[in-house]
């Protein structure tokens, strides 16, 4: 966390201070995949470890990755929540977690007060009442799309609403795509300490080579 905020000093010392509003979705992170024997399961299930294993077996196993399923598809690892300035594209707050911890569960604790706008951008998995009241009670607009249902879809008013939000929103999907292609969007150590490390190295990575295509294209804060 200390070479995050490191990096995010260095970005307000340039004026690259978070403006225009802010993005906050979540991504997963894989791990590699672990294999356990029925018992095994059934001792784990219960918080035991397996009596049979030695310490260097018990060193190789991920206990803290958990599954969970997006789109019909299972997943194994971790979950990275962002949150991202409109204007400028730095990923300004950050909160590590396992997979299967809902992307909703750190909303509040990765908002970024120091945002020069009220807008907060966020997808259909984090819309509730509770959530809009709180953002209206703290002074803040709220961008997240709606959810419609089966008894009460949404209508066209809110379904292009949903629409201009999702512009905008997708730009968080630019800096979760140039993590992959740095090779970092994958958890190679075990448990989860690593793994929170592993994924803030991520944002720091990202932060710090958009910084320096901000420098090489001659872009200053504005």
């Amino acid at each position: 966390k200390a070479i995050f905020d490191g990096v995010t000093s260095q970005l307000l010392k340039k004026g690259f201070i978070a403006r225009g509003g802010q993005i906050i979705d979540a991504t997963l992170v894989p791990a590699p995949k672990q294999s356990f024997t029925k018992d095994e399961k059934e001792q784990l299930k219960q918080e035991a470890m397996p009596a049979h294993w030695k310490p260097t077996k018990r060193r190789q196993k991920d206990l803290d990755a958990t599954w969970t399923k997006k789109h019909g598809k299972s997943h194994y690892g971790y979950k990275l929540s962002v949150n991202m300035d409109k204007k400028y594209k730095f990923i300004r707050k950050i909160v590590t977690d396992t997979a299967s911890t809902h992307d909703s569960q750190h909303f509040e604790r990765v908002i970024d007060k120091a945002n020069t706008n009220r807008n907060i951008y966020a997808d259909r998995g984090y819309p509730s009442a509770e959530r809009e009241a709180w953002l209206k009670a703290n002074g803040y607009r709220s961008q997240i799309q709606r959810k419609g249902h089966r008894n009460k879809p949404l209508s066209k008013t809110q379904q292009g609403r949903n629409h201009r939000i999702a512009k905008t929103r997708a730009r968080v999907e630019h800096a979760f795509a140039a993590m992959e292609q740095m090779g970092r969007k994958l958890i190679r150590t075990i448990g989860q300490v690593r793994a929170n490390f592993a994924m803030t190295m991520m944002a720091a990575c990202y932060n710090l080579k958009r910084l320096a295509y901000f420098q090489s294209a001659c872009i200053v804060a504005f």
